[in-house]
């Protein structure tokens, strides 16, 4: 049985502990009012612009945009977006076990590399047989507008060389506080199926010529939803790690009035057993007749 000092220094222990993940909810929570604010005020751009700039994109008579070309996947490239931090219950590697097994059934028909977004999917990519284009270890959360602008960069190239078939981003898309939605969506060719013109759709009058002005709004299209990706997984993240430290947080709570029961129950033991052993000696005394 634990000795009275030991169990204060275990609560003492578990109090600090309490602090220390009480203060990560906290910022946690503080960052996630601004990522969620983020995602909030874009989504219906998010939402609605890739429709419109499919749609925009194919006038009739002119040449398809290499962004709309659908190839044979051959060669493929996943961007896997994680956290930099631990700390925020299974975000990470809830994603990084379905991003295993999405690159495992792609493998079986291509050659697949990966682009790791965030220190965790890094790390972990390092260990594992798929050849690695680029990675973003650090400062993820800090370099939205950077990574996404240099991401669009190596994109065009490989994609209008042909050095990739197509794309695919693997990332916690926020969907409530609870729980993120693990999702796998195809970045490049744009289009397919979705992008199909709808009947009564009226072409716009180009000026000064169709082909520039698709040719950046596809550009510019493929770097705001990579941001959109990137902006998705931060407000996911944090408020996981809120979650997971609210929780920690209670768990500590529990362990200090299990622990606390513990050692009143143990000093109480030991109240008593002296006052049974004072008792002893009294009646000892008077059968002594002292």
């Amino acid at each position: 049985m634990p000795t009275l000092i030991d169990l204060r220094r275990r609560i003492q222990s578990v109090r600090n502990s309490q602090q220390v993940t009480q203060a990560m909810k906290t910022v946690a929570t503080a960052r996630f009012k601004k990522a969620h604010r983020l995602v909030v005020e874009r989504r219906p751009f998010w939402h609605v612009f890739p429709d419109l700039a499919l749609a925009l994109s194919q006038p009739p008579g002119l040449a398809r945009h290499p962004f709309l070309e659908i190839r044979p996947e051959k060669k493929i490239e996943v961007i896997v977006i994680t956290s930099d931090k631990g700390l925020c219950g299974a975000f990470n590697s809830n994603l990084l076990a379905t991003a295993g097994a999405f690159l495992e059934k792609k493998q079986a028909a291509a050659t697949v590399a990966v682009i790791p977004v965030g220190r965790k999917a890094s790390a972990h990519f390092r260990r594992l047989k798929y050849p690695v284009i680029k990675s973003y270890a650090e400062g993820v959360d800090k370099r939205f507008e950077a990574i996404s602008q240099d991401l669009k960069r190596h994109l065009e190239h490989r994609f209008f060389f042909q050095q990739v078939d197509a794309v695919y981003v693997v990332y916690n898309e926020f969907r409530s506080i609870l729980a993120p939605r693990i999702t796998i969506t195809r970045l490049l060719p744009l289009g397919g199926e979705a992008a199909a013109i709808p009947p009564d759709y009226l072409q716009p009058d180009w000026e000064p010529e169709a082909s520039r002005i698709i040719d950046y709004l596809l550009r510019f299209y493929l770097k705001y939803q990579l941001q959109h990706y990137l902006l998705e997984s931060q407000a996911a993240e944090q408020a996981s790690r809120m979650m997971a430290m609210e929780n920690a947080t209670k768990n500590a709570e529990e362990l200090i009035s299990d622990l606390v029961l513990l050692l009143n129950k143990i000093r109480q033991a030991s109240i008593t057993r002296e006052l049974l052993e004072i008792q002893t000696a009294v009646e000892a005394l008077k059968q002594q007749g002292v």
